[in-house]
């Protein structure tokens, strides 16, 4: 990895600072604002950010926690002990990549100063380019839409040996560095890089050292995945038919399993899919109401400002305004 970009990761943060000074333990506050040890992405992506890096903080046991987002560690030097759900114990070294989704809880054993691992915050809407670029069924794409499930889901991890994949490790390095030095108008080629890193480990999995159980529905997965693809014009009576189940009882599962109806999935692809459309591109509104499947423009208007509190004029305004 580039000299001057490690030397940014080495450097004793304000946090490792008072760890060396005499704290005992991590502030939680630094990380949430609930009772229940859940990294927030509020308190770690700023901006709207559907990225963002950190170096791991050293020094200190990291107490169990999971995230409300998926989190994916890269291990540059040293060698680092996570516990994953109490029981399973990822070592991880130089090369090493760590892929946790937002039910696993994990915590982590105390890190010296030359222990150096960077942890990838990332939101599961990032991830919408490079599912478009893995094929279906391989253990990484299952991982990503997993990690869809709002509630209830399983922990899941991924643990993969890189050391020898130069360009996996590249692409993670140009990455970091962009997100480090703040590069504007980088979210999108960042959404590229992230969808090759993955096919290159996908196409390698002899690096795959450890995987825990995927989730124990397999019709709640196929229901996911297939309103990844079929977001425009999917139904759940046409998911009923493909998967030949009652529509009763399918809905009942999806609810059961992912926490959301068939219907709120839906509008949430939708919706999340408009904003990629009305940020990243020119389109009309009225196109992109169209594109992602909507008839209804008035209906369309209050469901996008329900989520987003903003008007689609309005978030395209401020994409345009993070840019500058």
């Amino acid at each position: 990895m580039d000299r001057k970009l490690m030397e940014r990761l080495r450097a004793i943060t304000p946090e490792e600072r008072r760890i060396l000074a005499g704290e005992q333990q991590v502030d939680r506050t630094l990380y949430t604002g609930t009772r229940d040890f859940t990294i927030d992405s509020e308190k770690m992506l700023q901006g709207g950010a559907l990225i963002d890096v950190r170096p791991h903080t050293r020094f200190v046991h990291f107490p169990e926690h999971r995230h409300n987002y998926i989190e994916i560690i890269l291990m540059c030097e040293g060698s680092l002990t996570h516990i994953v759900d109490g029981k399973h114990s990822v070592v991880l070294e130089p090369g090493d990549f760590l892929f946790l989704n937002q039910f696993a809880r994990h915590e982590i054993l105390p890190a010296g100063e030359g222990d150096i691992a960077v942890n990838f915050m990332v939101l599961p809407e990032f991830f919408d380019t490079a599912q478009e670029m893995l094929d279906k069924g391989n253990v990484i794409y299952q991982f990503l839409v997993s990690a869809l499930r709002r509630s209830g889901g399983e922990g899941q991890y991924l643990h993969f040996h890189a050391a020898g994949l130069l360009p996996v490790l590249n692409l993670a390095e140009n990455m970091i560095w962009s997100l480090v030095n703040r590069q504007p108008d980088q979210r999108r080629l960042n959404q590229i890089t992230m969808g090759l890193l993955l096919l290159h480990l996908v196409g390698h999995t002899e690096t795959l050292a450890a995987t825990a159980p995927q989730s124990r529905s397999r019709l709640a997965m196929e229901a996911l995945s297939y309103i990844e693809t079929n977001y425009c014009t999917g139904s759940l009576t046409e998911l009923a038919a493909r998967l030949k189940q009652p529509v009763y009882a399918l809905s009942k599962l999806i609810k059961a399993e992912t926490g959301s109806t068939f219907q709120e999935l839906l509008r949430k692809k939708r919706l999340h899919q408009a904003a990629r459309l009305i940020r990243e591109t020119a389109l009309p509104v009225t196109d992109v109401i169209t594109a992602v499947g909507y008839d209804n423009t008035s209906f369309f208007y209050r469901v996008f400002r329900d989520e987003f509190g903003l008007t689609p004029r309005e978030y395209r305004q401020a994409a345009k305004e993070d840019l500058t």
